[in-house]
């Protein structure tokens, strides 16, 4: 009985080895994984898959009370992971690259500051409050993905950390009319304020069709002039770089579609990510 309990708990485990829910074939996280070192496989989906798990709260708990008990509950998890006393599946997986690459619990908790901050739909008053919140949200994962690399220099890790948050506006952007039609933010404050609209009033369908044209000062301004194009000479983590230009090439599609992203989801197809990640690799 005792053998039957520990073979469930393995394979348990290795539901959250690579490739899992959170890094499936066809995903950004697949590829950059997939031609990542083999060694690091494991680890690097693990972190993913714990992203998904608490961002998941947002979209599957409608009651703000309940979903604020699960999002304190995987707070506590990874500081029992921390101490070497994890529970759920995933954080076992997690266990091993935890120890080996001394992760430190402050992304961690990040990441889950921002999920709570999207439940009380907590907005951003300007830009540069939302690039920090883009920071601690992709960019705390980035900074994580970095140390297993063996890569925990300073400037490599603000680099990874502002590649995170560049590839997450982008992912943003891409889908921007569906978090309008979820009443979650999509522009800040400031900038919204100087269209003459409010947060509710974008989020209408009335006010929805100016989106695109709202778009396109933002990443004129923010994400063309920040794009990363100088992260192989600063940052050898190959899983970040395949990341960083398949988020590049994201962002030329939806300049090409002229950010129509109201009514539509634009993205990718598996076999150009494919394509993207290999020649990154080689």
């Amino acid at each position: 009985m005792t053998s039957d309990r520990v073979k469930i708990a393995d394979a348990a485990v290795s539901e959250w080895h690579f490739p899992n829910q959170a890094t499936a074939p066809g995903s950004s996280g697949y590829y950059s994984i997939r031609f990542a070192p083999v060694h690091l496989h494991d680890a690097l989906a693990a972190l993913f898959g714990w992203r998904h798990e608490v961002r998941r709260i947002i979209s599957d708990v409608s009651d703000p009370g309940v979903a604020r008990l699960k999002l304190d509950w995987w707070r506590d998890e990874i500081r029992r992971s921390i101490d070497g006393a994890p529970r759920h599946p995933l954080s076992h997986a997690l266990m091993p690259g935890l120890e080996h690459y001394a992760l430190p619990i402050e992304p961690f908790l990040e990441q889950a500051q921002q999920v709570e901050n999207t439940l009380y739909a907590r907005q951003n008053r300007d830009r540069q409050h939302q690039h920090q919140a883009l920071v601690q949200d992709r960019g705390a994962l980035f900074e994580l993905i970095c140390r297993c690399h063996a890569m925990d220099e300073p400037n490599h890790l603000a680099t990874a950390r502002n590649a995170g948050a560049w590839c997450e506006q982008v992912r943003r952007i891409r889908d921007a009319g569906l978090l309008l039609r979820q009443g979650r933010e999509v522009l800040p404050h400031d900038v919204l304020q100087d269209a003459g609209l409010s947060h509710e009033q974008l989020c209408s369908p009335e006010h929805r069709q100016r989106l695109p044209e709202l778009l396109v000062p933002l990443v004129e301004g923010m994400l063309l002039r920040e794009r990363p194009s100088h992260a192989d000479r600063v940052m050898p983590a190959r899983a970040l770089r395949i990341q960083t230009r398949i988020h590049s090439a994201l962002l030329d599609e939806l300049i090409r579609c002229k950010f129509d992203v109201v009514n539509q989801r634009i993205g990718l197809t598996p076999l150009r990510k494919l394509w993207i990640a290999w020649r990154t690799a080689v």
